[in-house]
């Protein structure tokens, strides 16, 4: 018999009381959250689940499912979305103009302590706005649920993050440079120079290696640990190979309008400008696929029908997604995500 470490069930009343505390304070972070969109006159939406496509990003990994009929005996395949993002944007092409959604979403393949199967994100989109309008936001959202509950400092992985200070802004580029001493603005789009400055820092390269896998090991062994630290981080500028659903930077094409959110080493919220290009939103799906293909051996399907509302014409805007579970954590004190969920998805070995 394989020796396994015996794990009681969430719902016993012993283990479910140690994190009964933890529990309220997601419910406080959770309404003011849903206070803070509602003061600022967003509409609150609910989008299905069930999805023609999961969302294109590479490595992210879907749950399949399959739609029966039972009148006329056809069916329909279907993924559990990874995002909402499609369908809220068909929200922005139908005239919304700020909607947000707290949404369950799916991502197979996905289980640590701050990963979960299925968990809960914050996205939103403002028409007509820009990334400094998202960033705004996120200042706001995140100050009022440390208030809402009672935490001044923000603890993880060995850091301290005050989110009451001035928040950070840094360039991908700059951060590269600063944390792991690559220029990647020589190497955008340059393997070769990519791996040779990789190995010449100190980081492991080998010739299979891609540029995406030089990029991630990087960011995942350098830099990540060091945003947050201190006081929020914004990290802006993203190659624009790294922005598949971002438009490209007007005054600097190599590089895409998005940031993402960091506190305490954690990756909190990712944000675009958003692309509005139905033809490069469908050159870019194509490619991604390709490539996920060629990496796992499957490819999801394109929603024609977002390409679609793309071509009707959805307006300029920008939008983010949130992962409340690990906004949640950091305002409970725990660096486990199942201390912060009411039912974590049952595993049975």
């Amino acid at each position: 018999m394989t020796e396994q470490t015996y794990k009681a069930p969430w719902w016993r009343p012993d283990v479910f009381a140690k994190r009964r505390p933890m529990l309220e304070i997601r419910q406080k972070a959770l309404r003011s959250a849903r206070g803070y969109f509602e003061s600022q006159g967003f509409a609150e939406v609910e989008t299905p689940a069930l999805q023609i496509s999961p969302g294109n990003e590479v490595h992210l990994h879907a749950f399949a499912t399959r739609f029966e009929d039972m009148f006329d005996k056809t069916g329909q395949d279907y993924y559990l979305h990874t995002s909402p993002e499609f369908s809220m944007k068909k929200l922005l092409a139908a005239g919304e103009k700020k909607l947000f959604q707290i949404a369950k979403v799916f991502r197979n393949g996905e289980r640590s302590s701050r990963h979960h199967p299925e968990f809960t994100m914050i996205e939103w989109y403002r028409a007509h706005a820009g990334l400094d309008d998202i960033k705004e936001d996120c200042i706001s959202l995140v100050r009022s649920a440390a208030k809402a509950c009672g935490v001044e400092k923000f603890s993880a992985q060995g850091m301290s993050c005050d989110p009451f200070s001035p928040w950070e802004s840094i360039s991908v580029c700059e951060a590269f440079k600063i944390h792991a001493n690559i220029d990647l603005e020589q190497a955008l789009d340059d393997t070769d120079n990519l791996r040779e400055q990789t190995l010449s820092s100190g980081f492991r390269a080998t010739i299979e290696d891609t540029w995406e896998d030089l990029f991630f090991r990087v960011m995942g062994e350098s830099i990540e640990p060091h945003l947050g630290k201190d006081r929020p981080a914004f990290l802006c500028d993203y190659p624009v190979s790294m922005a598949a659903l971002a438009r490209p930077k007007r005054e600097d094409p190599r590089f895409a309008d998005r940031f993402e959110l960091y506190i305490c080493g954690y990756e909190l919220a990712n944000a675009f400008d958003e692309l509005t290009d139905a033809d490069e939103q469908a050159r870019r799906f194509n490619a991604d696929m390709n490539l996920k293909e060629k990496l796992y051996g499957k490819r999801y399907p394109v929603d024609e029908d977002f390409l679609t509302a793309l071509q009707h014409g959805m307006p300029d805007s920008s939008g983010i997604a949130l992962g409340f579970d690990r906004l949640a954590m950091l305002c409970a004190g725990t660096e486990e995500i199942e201390d912060v969920l009411w039912a974590p998805v049952a595993l049975q070995r």
